[in-house]
């Protein structure tokens, strides 16, 4: 149960309506909808940080997946699990990314396991970033694609705050689907 209500289209504000008009918009929004001015620049900037951009999807979705374990944001998790899967991370990857498996196991390619080393530099630590994570990382991947994922790690680092925070619930149909993965 979460500690907060989540609104539905019957008790959504009516400047909050609209994020109803689908059906149920998932917990995010049903909590956000209770301060119906925070809703839409919310939800513009996540979709902007989190969505599509430079940035390849298989990219931001380490980014977001790996932040939100560091965070131990078991909705976020969870729901970034699902996702994961959904762009074609593998199992195996998505179990490195869990710290289930080593990182090598799961990721093979230097760059990405550099780009790995970094994302947990910049969602885990606090401080500057450490010189060697630095260097490894700007061998493989040019600024403007750090810029964004950090903007990323940012949002999300956000997100797991907000999730955990309120215990949102976790959606049966993703529970149910990591199931069937084997990735509960």
């Amino acid at each position: 149960m979460a500690r907060v209500e989540l609104l539905d289209a019957a008790s959504a504000p009516l400047t909050a309506q609209r994020y109803f008009a689908g059906g149920d918009p998932g917990p995010i929004v049903a909590a956000l909808a209770t301060v119906p001015e925070l809703l839409a620049p919310t939800l513009e900037f996540l979709g902007a940080a989190l969505g599509d951009g430079a940035v390849a999807t298989r990219h931001k979705e380490l980014a977001i997946l790996r932040t939100s374990v560091l965070q131990g944001c078991r909705y976020c998790v969870h729901a970034h699990t699902a996702v994961a899967l959904d762009v074609g991370l593998g199992v195996e990857e998505i179990r490195a990314l869990h710290g289930e498996v080593p990182v090598e196991s799961g990721f093979p390619d230097v760059g990405e396991r550099a780009l790995l080393g970094w994302i947990d530099a910049m969602a885990g630590a606090t401080g500057p970033l450490p010189d060697d994570v630095w260097e490894a990382v700007r061998q493989h991947w040019p600024d403007h694609v750090l810029i964004e994922l950090s903007v990323t790690i940012g949002a999300t680092l956000l997100l797991n705050r907000f999730a955990t925070g309120f215990d949102l619930p976790i959606s049966p149909a993703v529970t149910v689907r990591l199931e069937s993965a084997g990735l509960t």
